[in-house]
């Protein structure tokens, strides 16, 4: 069909506007990307991150060997079967949280505030894990599962609440790299924490008779101290948040 007769704007007036434009005004739309090793903000997360995933993965570990040893080496002589209903009750507990609770928390708290009082609660919880040997019975279940299912909620409020601030700390095209970055570095703690939680179970087996932390309390005073060291790289200077100019939503 023959184009109907209609007038075109001179493109050479669009074109003397676009030259005229100021060369950082050109660039608006494409802005220079920093170097996420620069990336302080992301950084200084990256660090709390890695600290609550080798806590995580430590005390895993240290929770199955402590509940199944005996008694007279400060455990609970709990079988296979009563620990594995437990972590099914934590588990459970968990998914409630992130698909109902989660959300108000953040909500109320955000990611920041949410992380330091979970990780704080997270110290305070694990302490009570020694003193579970005197109870018995109803008691001691009770205490064991309310104790497990406030430990997974508050774990992962801390790594979702971190994880939050990595992605505010980079634009929005880096976050692929630096969620790469940071799993990775994650994951290289998570390797090396069974090692070391295995070794210091073992460790502490020999030691139920010293004078400072006896056994199994020396094994959750070191799982405190990793907590207590994420924790505190959620506190100035060590982090650093990200300024309006650099956040991408």
């Amino acid at each position: 069909m023959p184009e109907t007769i209609h007038k075109h704007k001179s493109p050479e007036k669009d074109i003397q506007k676009v030259k005229a434009l100021p060369s950082e005004q050109s660039y608006l739309d494409s802005p220079r990307k920093k170097s996420l090793l620069q990336n302080w903000p992301w950084m200084s997360t990256m660090v709390s991150y890695c600290f609550f995933g080798l806590h995580d993965t430590a005390y895993s570990e240290i929770l199955s060997l402590w509940a199944v040893s005996d008694r007279k080496y400060g455990g609970l002589s709990f079988s296979s079967e009563d620990i594995g209903g437990v972590l099914a009750v934590a588990g459970a507990s968990l998914l409630v949280y992130q698909l109902i609770i989660y959300h108000w928390v953040h909500k109320f708290l955000g990611p920041v505030i949410s992380s330091r009082v979970a990780s704080a609660l997270s110290i305070l919880i694990v302490s009570t894990y020694p003193f579970m040997t005197y109870l018995s019975g109803a008691k001691l279940s009770f205490a064991l599962y309310s104790a497990a299912m406030m430990r997974s909620v508050v774990a992962i409020t801390a790594s979702t609440g971190i994880s939050l601030l990595q992605n505010h700390a980079v634009r929005q095209d880096q976050r692929g790299t630096a969620n790469g970055i940071s799993t990775t570095a994650m994951s290289f703690f998570k390797a090396i924490a069974p090692i070391g939680a295995g070794y210091l179970f073992s460790w502490a087996q020999k030691h139920q008779d010293s004078t400072f932390f006896p056994g199994d309390q020396m094994v959750f005073l070191v799982l405190n101290l990793v907590q207590l060291l994420g924790l505190m790289f959620t506190f100035e200077p060590f982090l650093v948040l990200p300024t309006v100019g650099e956040e991408c939503s």
